[in-house]
């Protein structure tokens, strides 16, 4: 295996590419240009008509996207830094592990801020083996959720959707039951400054950084109630 590259449909309406990769010695060989080329074909067949593609690209890649008509929406900037240890006081009652809640609630709330329908998706993602998912739930509204699962190094941290950044910080806080003392990283959406102002004020740097492309028409979200992304691979 030379190369490759994933594909996802959610349900026709969107879709997204990721993973997609060529062996260091042969890059510039064309071998990338045919994969990528049958990635998109095949991908358009599986969509609907006029439905958008996604991609977080590295920024050395994106004028290669862009030739082939993806534009740039904003960069999303991988932060680390290290889980903070849970407090000594009263767990916050607000906190509770995704897998508890129905899973509808989560659903909605997800939906809201990814989009489109991606329950296939969510039903595992929510409850990583070895990790954590979190939902804040007030006056009966979940107003935020994240996931951390474990990496290479550490722990990830997506998504990480919520109402503003206090919702969001004490999800990140609950979450340190889990990441507390690891290495965290969190891909932020350079468009949400509280976003950013949230990683700043836990002491995390920038790591690196890909650009989100679209080709068709972006979908309208609520970057100012996402923190972190799902995945960059996925989406």
């Amino acid at each position: 295996m030379v190369g490759g590259g994933a594909i996802v449909s959610y349900g026709g309406r969107f879709g997204f590419v990721g993973l997609f990769i060529v062996r260091p010695d042969l890059r510039g060989s064309g071998l990338g240009r045919t994969l990528w080329e049958r990635m998109r074909a095949t991908l358009l067949g599986r969509l609907e008509p006029g439905a958008a593609i996604g991609l977080d690209g590295v920024l050395a890649m994106e004028g290669f996207y862009a030739a082939d008509g993806f534009r740039s929406s904003h960069r999303h900037l991988r932060m680390a830094g290290i889980g903070a240890e849970p407090a000594a006081g009263p767990v916050d009652p607000a906190l509770r592990p995704l897998n508890e809640l129905p899973f509808e609630l989560v659903a909605g709330l997800d939906r809201e801020c990814f989009g489109f329908d991606r329950s296939g998706f969510l039903r595992p993602w929510i409850d990583p083996p070895g990790g954590l998912g979190l939902g804040l739930l007030e006056d009966e509204r979940l107003r935020g959720y994240g996931v951390a699962r474990p990496c290479g190094e550490g722990f990830k941290v997506g998504p990480l959707f919520a109402d503003d950044r206090d919702v969001a910080g004490r999800i990140l806080a609950g979450l340190g039951a889990r990441t507390g003392g690891d290495p965290v990283y969190l891909d932020v959406p350079d468009c949400n400054p509280e976003a950013l102002a949230l990683a700043a004020a836990l002491g995390m740097d920038e790591v690196f950084a890909c650009a989100r492309m679209y080709l068709g028409e972006p979908p309208a979200l609520p970057w100012s109630r996402i923190f972190g992304a799902t995945t960059l691979e996925l989406g």
